[in-house]
């Protein structure tokens, strides 16, 4: 029996190292409207990343069937996959005005324990100005079905990261200098 053999998690899933991150809240656990403190990204994949695509897809279906009692809960049925909450968007049909999220998928994946953040060597990543909104790289990611307070679907977990390059910061943050480019006070005559 070979010992490397790897347990192959059907829900898990590596994304593809052209995987954009945005939101990207990887440091510091953060609560969201006031819920559960969470780490999260929002994973920006290409449509072109067909492979990452399947795999996602797949591991969704696999956290579906994996799920169905947690799903049906009280009622009767499971219900249909196609009608409960799942975490591939379309990119295109969501965020019609973020030209960051244009021609791609995104999955928003999140967790209470702090993700492992490592280079491109596999070195772990310390400095926090390395990991920002616009890098690219891997993402270990899984599925999992809930159902909780009236609300069923399928959810992603943040497992690590792993950044493979820099790219343009996302974000839109106006910087100091900008804001204060203009010397018109007229604002605050009105």
């Amino acid at each position: 029996m070979n010992k490397n053999v790897k347990i192959n998690n059907p829900m898990k899933v590596i994304t593809g190292p052209d995987t954009r991150w945005s939101y990207a809240n990887v440091w510091e656990l953060k609560s969201i409207n006031g819920g559960t403190p969470k780490y999260s990204v929002s994973l920006i994949i290409p449509k072109s990343d067909t492979k990452t695509i399947a795999k996602i897809e797949a591991a969704i279906e696999a956290a579906y069937k994996e799920g169905e009692a947690k799903l049906k809960g009280n009622g009767k049925s499971v219900p249909a996959l196609s009608v409960i909450k799942t975490p591939l968007r379309d990119g295109d049909m969501e965020r019609p005005d973020d030209p960051a999220y244009a021609n791609a998928y995104f999955v928003n994946a999140n967790a209470t324990s702090a993700p492992g953040i490592v280079d491109a060597d596999r070195n772990p990543i310390l400095t926090r100005s390395e990991v920002y909104s616009g890098v690219y790289g891997r993402a270990s990611i899984s599925f999992y079905a809930f159902n909780s307070s009236g609300n069923k679907g399928i959810a992603c977990g943040l497992n690590n990261l792993q950044k493979i390059r820099d790219g343009e910061p996302l974000g839109g943050k106006a910087s100091a200098e900008s804001d204060f480019a203009s010397d018109e006070d007229d604002d605050f005559l009105d």
